[in-house]
């Protein structure tokens, strides 16, 4: 019997974080409906730039506030109230460091090695795509045997899984160095940097209050949950075949633009 709780916990747990990304997801769609229609995450502007709300849309969702919720909870599960203030001001510090490294650094291997932009979207793609796919099985996962895993208060856990991969994901890394890439002067860079700085700083507050939003939200996320689920494993699949159409590898007659 206590195995088998065990077991329940765990997949509760699962489950809660996948559906708070894919309430994120639903809430990137929105932002992006609302900046209009060539915001949506299907088009670009003439000459191959990003708007700034295509960018804002794919910002939010692969490096916004709700998939920390979850995986933050659990590493100060056992922390008093003012070591987790520490460490989530700590893991903003270490992410906004991890943002601008990924910005300097990628933009220089873009140039080094003459990687094409549709061929790092392209990865950018792929990683979303498996990993949602991931998130989606993993609700059906049950293992009696597993244990959650249980962290001890650590100043190190903000660095690493809270700034990389849980902040600042790999496929948000990917979708950083492409929009940077495809700026088309230094005023819209400038607007990406406070977007992004704007994003950590919710980031921030998310952590801060990860506990009430958690406790006052599980209700709405089960009710989105089971429907987003898909939704995020199709924009991961939407980056792939729209890169893909962009390197001449396939024909996108057939996508809705």
């Amino acid at each position: 019997m206590k195995s088998l709780a065990i077991a329940l916990d765990r997949r509760q747990s699962r489950k809660r974080d996948s559906r708070l990304t894919m309430l994120g997801v639903s809430l990137a769609l929105a932002s992006g409906l609302a900046f209009g229609q060539d915001s949506v995450p299907t088009a670009t502007h003439q000459g191959g730039a990003f708007s700034l709300g295509y960018m804002f849309t794919f910002f939010f969702l692969m490096l916004g506030p709700l998939k920390i919720l979850g995986p933050f909870v659990q590493i100060t599960r056992n922390a008093d109230a003012a070591f987790t203030r520490r460490i989530a001001i700590r893991a903003f510090l270490y992410s906004c460091a991890a943002l601008v490294l990924t910005v300097v650094i990628g933009e220089g291997f873009l140039r080094k090695y003459n990687i094409p932009v549709p061929v790092l979207a392209i990865a950018a793609g792929i990683i979303l795509f498996l990993v949602a796919l991931r998130g989606v099985l993993e609700q059906f996962d049950i293992d009696p045997d597993a244990t959650p895993k249980q962290y001890e208060p650590d100043m190190r856990y903000a660095a690493s899984p809270l700034a990389f991969p849980t902040i600042v994901t790999p496929y948000g890394v990917a979708i950083v160095i492409v929009c940077m890439a495809l700026t088309p002067d230094y005023m819209t860079e400038t607007k990406i940097y406070f977007a992004l700085l704007g994003l950590m700083v919710l980031n921030l507050v998310a952590m801060l209050f990860a506990r009430p939003i958690l406790k006052y939200l599980q209700v709405p996320l089960m009710l989105f949950g089971t429907v987003l689920g898909i939704i995020q494993v199709a924009l991961g699949l939407s980056i792939t075949l729209r890169a893909l159409e962009n390197v001449g590898f396939i024909v996108g007659k057939g996508v809705n633009r």
